[in-house]
């Protein structure tokens, strides 16, 4: 046999491949499983528990709320939506020029309870004021404000004119950015606020889009 007859036989042949039939099975993939009712309702419920958990945490430190005086004019106006720092006065009271929101001892327009109202902090614990000639004097300094709806601040009941009013300790002497149509601690009917009824400061005006600020 010559060598030409040989190559047929060297292990670089190619080896027949396996020949593989038609009608043979194959594995199919395995369908998809989708969710029972019971996985639903049980994934909501979570969603839920969640979303109730976040927002209680939420509300414990702001509370949104709607304007529905006038007495802040022109600052505030009725209907603006503002959010309130429930825990602003945790650590330190409020200081002079805050806009808070207390509770007093008015009856609420709903007859179910006592009114809460949206006033700014003038007078500081200690701090001696006075009117005179429409003009606020805090320790015997005329006290300026330029966003007062009127620019002056006119008498009610305290402090009487000419007279000097001491702020208690622990209290805040608030009155209305809309002096002239305002019932706040000037009226024996409010009178200074105490800490313990203040609920909180107003931290944004939301509402309305165009007059979006922060305080």
């Amino acid at each position: 046999m010559d060598k030409k007859d040989n190559k047929q036989f060297t292990n670089d042949s190619p080896q027949p491949r396996p020949v593989v039939s038609a009608t043979e099975p194959r594995h199919a993939a395995p369908e998809p499983q989708g969710e029972t009712a019971g996985s639903i309702i049980k994934s909501l419920i979570i969603d839920i528990l969640i979303a109730v958990v976040l927002a209680g945490a939420l509300l414990y430190f702001i509370r949104p709320t709607i304007v529905k005086q006038s007495s802040m004019e022109d600052t505030l106006h009725e209907n603006d939506y503002m959010i309130m720092a429930r825990q602003a006065y945790k650590k330190h009271g409020p200081e002079r020029g805050d806009i808070v929101i207390f509770q007093s001892d008015l009856p609420n327009d709903e007859g179910d309870g006592d009114k809460l109202l949206i006033k700014r902090v003038i007078g500081l614990p200690g701090d001696i004021l006075e009117i005179k000639d429409d003009q606020l004097y805090i320790n015997g300094e005329a006290y300026h404000e330029d966003y007062l709806k009127d620019g002056y601040t006119p008498i009610i009941d305290t402090p009487a004119e000419g007279e000097a009013y001491t702020v208690p300790e622990d209290s805040y002497f608030c009155m209305g950015d809309n002096r002239a149509g305002s019932t706040d601690s000037r009226c024996d009917d409010v009178g200074v606020v105490t800490s313990d009824l203040i609920k909180g400061k107003v931290i944004v005006r939301l509402f309305p889009f165009n007059k979006i600020q922060r305080f």
